[in-house]
């Protein structure tokens, strides 16, 4: 996948391992801006401003972050400070969580001076495997467009909400994955793009799908039903920032009205993650925690103004107030199936377990 001469790769390790660069993706979709990280507190920032965004993504970023904290402070206390430090720019995104506890684990009984070098290593290895695994996940979701698309004549119309393609990930993205698949096999494929307010990520996924030439078009939120009623919407595929054992999935606010709609219309909602989404240590999804945002990401917009300029501007009468729950939980009840990198699973403990018996 390429973006004009740039690889889509959305983080760009320095090969002498002091900083690491990532897509600015609060100017996208209208600029590419590259951001260079060379400290633990600039990479939280990122994080928590969302500079950077998408659990995966998120998780790898603050594997890099942690191992830059060790070159300033490798001892103990200074690697609990920087973990707890990156721990907290997020709540809801486990791989942020399972991310920093990996590398923690890995560097706890080396001495000082031998931490950051295998901190980074690991920072490293866990960004390979981010993008191996969004890889496997598209070769097996690959199989619901095809069959999908051997039961009708035209393009198979796929609903998204949220971003979970490249720019979310390391690579190749979550639930985009099967879509770039499907569209580099010849399946004819035409994605609805959830617009996905306050932060508009439909932006971005449709920024992503025109760059691979995949046919889109950007709708309402509020649009998804309506489509789905009419039989305009073949599946539905989404992303996660974190799955209960129990198979209940957090995502963005207002995956979980997409899942309902899909569920009266009859319509497959599928959810496209790696194993790093999953928290095991969670039964059910009423126990993961749900950021609240910024109001001001509901009462205000950016865009680009006829001059090209980008402005922000208020949509809200001052004085009304605004909340902002990031995320929300959709039962593992009305998910019809989970895509991994092992392949696809019933959303339920059994499920799990048949994919991942050494982790249930």
């Amino acid at each position: 996948m390429r973006l004009g001469a740039e690889t889509t790769r959305s983080i760009r390790p320095d090969p002498g391992r002091s900083g690491f660069a990532v897509l600015d993706q609060t100017r996208l979709p209208w600029e590419i801006a590259w951001v260079r990280i060379d400290t633990a507190e600039k990479a939280a920032r990122a994080i928590s401003t969302m500079q950077v965004r998408g659990a995966p993504l998120i998780g790898a970023t603050a594997a890099y972050g942690l191992a830059l904290a060790l070159r300033e402070d490798a001892s103990d206390p200074g690697l609990a400070r920087a973990r707890a430090m990156l721990a907290a720019t997020r709540p809801t995104a486990v791989n942020l969580a399972w991310a920093l506890a990996r590398v923690a684990r890995t560097v706890a009984a080396l001495p000082p001076e031998a931490r950051a070098d295998r901190a980074w290593d690991e920072a490293e290895a866990i960004a390979a495997e981010d993008a191996a695994m969004c890889a496997a996940i598209g070769r097996h979701g690959l199989s619901l467009i095809a069959s999908a698309a051997a039961r009708k004549h035209g393009p198979v119309n796929i609903l998204t909400h949220c971003n979970a393609g490249w720019l979310a990930t390391v690579d190749w993205g979550t639930a985009t994955a099967p879509i770039y698949a499907a569209h580099d096999a010849g399946i004819a494929v035409h994605v609805w793009v959830d617009e996905t307010r306050p932060r508009n990520q439909g932006a971005l996924t449709a920024f992503e799908l025109g760059a691979h030439g995949v046919p889109h078009t950007v709708i309402a939120d509020n649009a998804g039903g309506h489509l789905m009623a009419r039989g305009a919407v073949d599946l539905v595929l989404v992303g996660a920032d974190r799955v209960a054992r129990n198979g209940d999935v957090a995502n963005k606010i207002g995956t979980y009205l997409k899942a309902l709609a899909a569920r009266d219309s009859g319509v497959p909602f599928w959810v496209a993650l790696p194993c790093s989404t999953i928290d095991w240590s969670l039964a059910s999804g009423a126990d993961i925690p749900i950021e609240e945002r910024s109001a001001e990401e509901v009462t205000h917009l950016a865009g680009l103004d006829e001059t090209g300029a980008v402005r922000r501007l208020r949509v809200v009468a001052p004085g009304s107030a605004a909340a902002n729950p990031a995320f929300d939980v959709t039962p593992a009840r009305l998910v019809t199936g989970l895509i991994t990198e092992r392949g696809l699973c019933e959303a339920s403990v059994e499920g799990l377990a048949r994919l991942y018996p050494e982790a249930a």
